[in-house]
């Protein structure tokens, strides 16, 4: 399991989270539901309670992730796969240009 802490604005705004079975989920923190519930990270996920899903990483952190001559630097640099998206995201999605970030956490499987 890979999980990301992501950040509208510097505000916590939830967790996207690939499970071990190739799952991806986002949550929106409870908290910014209550205090922001009109400030979506993107049309296509306003804010809510209940988690999104999906089979593949969500189309809006898709595009946050580097294309073309700086993909193949940052896939050399960390020698990450370029079909290992999340990987990526992790990566190089720290310190992104506009409102969200991406901040990696350290989960352990037990």
């Amino acid at each position: 399991m890979r999980q990301a802490k992501i950040l509208y604005d510097g505000i916590f705004c939830g967790m996207l989270t690939e499970t071990d079975d190739g799952e991806f989920t986002f949550k929106y923190d409870d908290d910014y539901v209550n205090q922001y519930p009109d400030q979506f990270i993107t049309f296509t996920m306003p804010v809510r309670n209940e988690k999104y899903r999906d089979k593949r990483l969500f189309p809006f952190f898709e595009g946050l992730i580097p294309e073309g001559w700086l993909l193949d630097i940052a896939s050399k640099n960390w020698k990450i796969n370029t079909n290992d998206r999340m990987g990526l995201l992790l990566a190089c999605c720290q310190n992104c240009i506009g409102a969200v970030s991406v901040e990696p956490i350290n989960v352990k499987n037990e």
